[in-house]
């Protein structure tokens, strides 16, 4: 490990994995299955929802919620064996995959084994002396981190995964427990694998003082809702990209979405969230600065269907589709721009001022002789573009299509709503 994250993470798509409604059989073996599609494709690393037993006390559906974990170091029955996982992992590394799991450091289940084998002191206690609800969590108990036992019991169960091989973990709720606890976490993790990767889901800016190498860019995914559904125009997006760049290290990785297992759920899909502008969105994840794009389970197929969160929902079992295609060609891109590398390797965004600024981004980033003009008509219109490309004018390969073109020195081309165009070169 040469930077200042792990080496493959720089340029990786990562891809959110819902095992209980991936397939039919909703299993490691079943989901095993489905890596090599998901390589081919342009995966680079999996994250598993919680794959621990699910607390039965307070229950929520048939099955349970993933994010109430009974026993931080063994596996969920429903989705098979110990040694299930492991063939999973392995898999998953034969094929050059990273595999990162969930991680719920907050809270536990209402009856997990901490609740019975450890100290009381090691929950949040109510008035009545229970295990505290964290929130409206009613199958959840809210862990006590004033208590550095606590701290202790999480490191060594993630250090439990650590050794069994997988590669990072994706951090749930990550700004709900003291950023000391997961800066010494961290160090501690680093003994047993110096190229951990670390995922928050949240966005203070302190996750990257000596804990996280991503966290969510959950801002930007409530703007784009917001343009997709003309309750603003580009300017909030626009603004928003300025102020990350200040606001973030230039070390910092974003991950950057359009849907993920509480949005697809909860909010629906992003079909039905963003409409028309599903797929400029999707583009947008894949060339904004900082970023890490994701994928979650159903978009690799356009699948338009919100998964029931407690129950059984599986998807049905899809051939490689116009989706598919659509997601190879943006890994492609990713993988092949070191532009548009993330944190400190990206190239940093230049903007080409266009004449339609309400409705149309226009920037190139850059490195090392890499280069990436990004052309994206964010709006519900037809616009006539008109501007000057100067300095970056010549010739290109079109991403999305292979083919060769030429970008003008000025350019007055006609944009239908919600397009877009990426266009490549490297002068090496």
């Amino acid at each position: 490990m040469t930077g200042i994250h792990p080496e493959w993470s720089y340029d990786a798509v990562l891809y959110e994995m819902n095992i209980r409604q991936l397939t039919a059989e909703g299993t490691f073996a079943a989901a095993a299955e489905r890596l090599e599609f998901l390589r081919d494709m342009g995966v680079d690393a999996v994250w598993l929802m919680p794959i621990h037993p699910i607390g039965e006390k307070g229950r929520k559906g048939s099955l349970g919620s993933y994010y109430s974990v009974r026993d931080y170091t063994d596996v969920n029955p429903e989705f098979g064996t110990m040694a299930d996982f492991d063939a999973f992992l392995a898999k998953a590394h034969s094929l050059g995959m990273k595999v990162l799991l969930d991680w719920v450091a907050n809270h536990t289940a209402r009856d997990a084994r901490w609740i019975e084998e450890k100290p009381r002191e090691w929950y949040v206690r109510d008035q009545s002396g229970e295990a505290a609800v964290p929130w409206d969590w009613t199958d959840a108990a809210k862990l006590d981190y004033g208590n550095r036992e606590v701290w202790q019991g999480q490191i060594d169960a993630m250090r439990f995964w650590l050794e069994r091989g997988v590669d990072g973990f994706r951090c749930d709720m990550a700004m709900l427990v003291p950023i000391e606890f997961w800066q010494q976490t961290v160090a501690e993790l680093r003994k047993v694998r110096r190229d951990v990767f670390m995922l928050a889901e949240a966005e203070e800016t302190n996750l990257f003082d000596r804990a996280f190498d991503a966290s969510y860019s959950w801002k930007l995914f409530h703007i784009m809702n917001d343009v997709a559904a003309c309750k603003c125009r580009v300017w909030p997006l626009r603004d928003w990209i300025y102020a990350d760049a200040m606001t973030y290290p230039p070390t910092a990785m974003r991950l950057m979405f359009t849907s993920n297992h509480d949005e697809n759920s909860w909010n629906g899909t992003e079909f039905r969230r963003m409409g028309a502008a599903a797929r400029v969105m999707a583009a947008l994840t894949f060339v904004m600065p900082q970023g890490m794009p994701l994928i979650y389970t159903g978009q690799e197929f356009g699948y338009d269907h919100s998964f029931e969160f407690f129950d059984r929902d599986s998807m049905p079992q899809f051939e490689a589709n116009e989706y598919t295609d659509f997601y190879r060609r943006l890994c492609a891109l990713k993988h092949a721009n070191a532009a548009l590398r993330a944190g400190e390797r990206g190239g940093k965004m230049v903007e080409i001022e266009n004449n339609a600024r309400d409705c149309m981004l226009s920037f190139v980033r850059e490195v090392d002789g890499n280069r990436v003009v990004a052309l994206l008509n964010i709006s519900p219109y037809t616009i006539l573009a008109d501007f000057d490309t100067g300095i970056y004018a010549g010739e290109y390969t079109d991403a999305m299509t292979g083919r060769r073109c030429c970008l003008q020195p000025h350019i007055m081309e006609q944009m239908d709503p919600w397009s877009f165009k990426i266009l490549t070169k490297n002068e090496k």
